[in-house]
């Protein structure tokens, strides 16, 4: 058991909220329990944020650095920074403790910036969002850190400020900590427990942990409800509730209707599970069985058709250019194959606007070719996209409305047509059971991103042009893959 006086920190509330919510990650790093490493990815996350708050501390030439030394000589040297007054204090250290005896909490903001008789807190991140729906760690974060200079100091904070990572500045009314002492009261009950708590698995909310591996293999070695694809966390948990705990138990006590009627709680309210329950219970089934089509009527699959896949920075990450997509992908594949068409942004100031001109007269050429063919994408991403930038370069002569309007999402095919015994329907699984081989060890859009981002920073042209390379080489490979699946689908299902 651990102790209830290990310190609380602000990452201590990131481990609770990121990369998903999941109390069982604050149990088990609390515990020790040691996961995969970092990625690259998530280095490379680490390495621009840090990037951007230097870059923030450069429009402050006259702060006072308290970074190095002990904690102790820190907390110090902020106590006699703040009673001094000085203007700006960066990496001070703040103290205090949950109650009167108990645990210790630690804070260190980023800035603390002399307004008048008192500070305000600044914080910097590299989202561009800061609120309840996409990043509540941070607000928690800023709140404890104006809860911590109030008990230290014996005033109040006069705000709260985060400096997102496209460089706006948004304010926060500070008010008494309130929600981030009751997370942190959350977090050292789930620190102290004997047992590990349960907290459902899900494809989208355990991909990114570190601790992914060593949960999905529990849960599917006792075959938890929580593995049943379009399961949701809400249903896993009023499943266990009423004492479902694994795929038997849920088809043993639950038919289409009862399933339905099932409430579970979303927000504030409780609510049915409604028209999913047949879904589930179909997926449920084929988990424990063999492949299932589903009673739904399968849609039809074209013969020919254009295949379109992009390489995109995300709004999760932060670069000179953010939410950029570097590479669209496109290639015929069917009874007249053409050759695979890339459209490299290039690395100057119009780089975007240039690689999403090629997509449109590769698009053009291929509508020329073959006339309006089908446009197979796997998922909403690259029909996202395309509005993008239809709206942030136009369109002259409506090729991409064009596109558009012949597009075709396998993903959605093989949903409203197969029920297989897959816990996620990624591209990346089903390619596999359609029997597609790459010939690449590494690869995945977070892999792209980390490569595309090397490329830009190297000056080593021939590095480049190698990088450069292996994503295209990894972006055909997408688009040979969906062909597989969509060819494997044909013959297998006659779709």
């Amino acid at each position: 058991m651990i102790s209830n006086q290990q310190p609380l920190s602000a990452s201590s509330i990131y481990s609770l909220f990121r990369p998903s919510k999941c109390d069982r990650r604050v149990y088990l790093d609390a515990h020790g329990v040691v996961g995969r490493e970092k990625s690259e990815f998530e280095k490379l996350i680490e390495e621009l944020g840090q990037r951007h708050e230097r870059n923030h501390l450069a429009t402050f030439p006259n702060h006072l650095d308290l970074s190095d030394g002990s904690l102790e000589e820190r907390i110090l040297k902020t106590h006699e920074a703040v009673s001094k007054g000085v203007q700006i204090i960066y990496q001070g250290v703040l103290r205090s403790h949950l109650a009167p005896g108990g645990v210790e909490v630690i804070g260190i903001p980023d800035f603390l910036i002399a307004d008048g008789e008192t500070y305000k807190i600044r914080e910097c991140k590299l989202s561009r969002h800061a609120d309840e729906d996409s990043h509540p760690e941070i607000l928690r974060q800023v709140e404890l850190y104006g809860w911590l200079f109030e008990e230290t100091f014996h005033r109040k904070p006069s705000c709260l400020e985060v400096y997102l990572g496209d460089e706006t500045l948004k304010k926060l009314e500070y008010t008494v900590g309130s929600k981030a002492l009751e997370t942190l009261s959350h977090i050292q009950r789930l620190s102290s427990q004997s047992e590990e708590p349960y907290s459902p698995v899900g494809w989208s909310k355990c991909s990114q942990c570190q601790y992914k591996d060593r949960c999905w293999d529990i849960a599917k070695a006792s075959q938890d409800v929580a593995t049943v694809y379009e399961l949701d966390q809400s249903t896993a948990l009023a499943l266990r509730q009423s004492g479902v705990l694994s795929i038997g138990d849920l088809l043993n006590r639950f038919d289409e209707h009862s399933l339905s009627e099932l409430k579970k709680p979303r927000g504030d309210k409780m609510v049915r599970v409604g028209g999913s329950a047949a879904r589930i219970l179909l997926q449920a089934g084929a988990l424990r069985s063999t492949i299932r089509k589903s009673s739904l009527l399968p849609l039809h699959c074209p013969q020919s058709c254009q295949h379109g896949d992009v390489e995109a920075l995300r709004s999760t990450s932060q670069f000179s250019e953010l939410d950029k997509v570097y590479l669209w992908g496109t290639q015929v594949f069917g009874r007249k194959p053409g050759e695979f068409k890339p459209a490299l942004a290039t690395f100057g100031v119009d780089g975007d606007k240039e690689g999403w001109c090629t997509f449109l007269e590769n698009s053009e050429s291929i509508f020329k070719a073959y006339g309006d063919i089908p446009f197979l994408h796997y998922t909403h991403y690259e029909t996202t996209k395309l509005h993008t930038y239809i709206n942030r370069h136009g369109d002259p002569n409506k090729i991409a409305v064009r596109v558009l309007k012949n597009c075709v999402d396998l993903f959605k095919i093989i949903k409203e047509a197969l029920v297989l015994p897959e816990h996620s329907y990624s591209l990346k699984a089903l390619e596999k059971r359609a029997g597609f081989e790459r010939t690449m060890d590494e690869f995945g859009g977070n892999w792209s991103i980390v490569q595309y981002v090397r490329a830009v920073e190297t000056r080593d042209e021939n590095q480049r042009k190698q990088i450069m390379n292996d994503i295209l080489r990894y972006n055909q490979e997408d688009l040979q893959a969906t062909w597989t699946v969509l060819e494997w689908l044909r013959k297998t299902y006659r779709l």
